[in-house]
């Protein structure tokens, strides 16, 4: 049964803004959507550790794509804190190369070798996820009673979590940084716009996204 949803907003490099980590408390440990990029790592474990969360307790780490601002510290997570890494096959080999740009649009090799030392993720370390999931999966063997949601658009890969209460988390489908709006990054948006009219036929409240605070779904419908 899931117990309580804590954010954390970790900062991202030369303040362009900050992402989000939800740490959720179930009675089987805790479940971790999200980890930031490696630049943040030692606020994260820091806030972890604040939440009762040690090594041990974390079951479960969820990626809900591939970027390495949500990615970051997934494999050092799973060494010091056990649990699993769970994400989207079509995104798993982002970090299984180091690469971000794994099924998208390639910029030029100069620019690809550049990003991650001006991006300030720091070392990219390359790692395998556990468990590949897909829509409808149901994550309830972890304590946490809530499903996974196939939301393609900003990424091939990108997920969402949906629980049994109707919190939705986004990853970077959608993002809330000035209001509720689908993110402009977004490697194909017809099939964004295909995943945000599916979100519209679920049972939703209120969305925690990738970056910025939580909102209700209502206001992206009308908008």
């Amino acid at each position: 049964m899931q117990k309580e949803i804590k954010t954390i907003s970790l900062s991202l490099p030369f303040r362009v803004g900050s992402v989000n980590c939800y740490l959720i408390a179930t009675d089987a440990g805790y479940v971790l959507i999200d980890t930031g990029g490696s630049n943040s790592r030692q606020e994260l474990v820091s806030e972890l550790e604040r939440a009762g969360c040690r090594p041990g307790l974390l079951k479960l780490i969820l990626l809900t794509h591939g970027d390495f601002d949500h990615t970051g510290n997934a494999a050092y997570l799973r060494t010091a804190f056990g649990g699993e890494i769970a994400m989207h096959a079509a995104d798993s080999g982002m970090v299984a190369r180091g690469d971000m740009f794994v099924n998208r649009k390639k910029p030029n090799l100069i620019i690809r070798m550049l990003l991650p030392i001006f991006s300030g993720f720091g070392r990219l370390e390359r790692f395998a996820p556990d468990l590949l999931v897909a829509d409808g999966d149901d994550l309830s063997a972890y304590g946490f009673d809530a499903s996974v949601i196939s939301l393609p658009g900003h990424s091939k890969g990108s997920i969402g979590i949906l629980t049994a209460g109707g919190e939705l988390f986004c990853g970077d489908l959608l993002v809330n940084t000035d209001k509720p709006v689908l993110n402009s990054l977004t490697d194909d948006l017809a099939a964004a716009n295909a995943s945000l009219q599916k979100l519209g036929s679920m049972s939703i409240g209120a969305v925690y996204p990738g970056h910025g605070g939580p909102f209700p779904i209502e206001v992206v419908s009308r908008s």
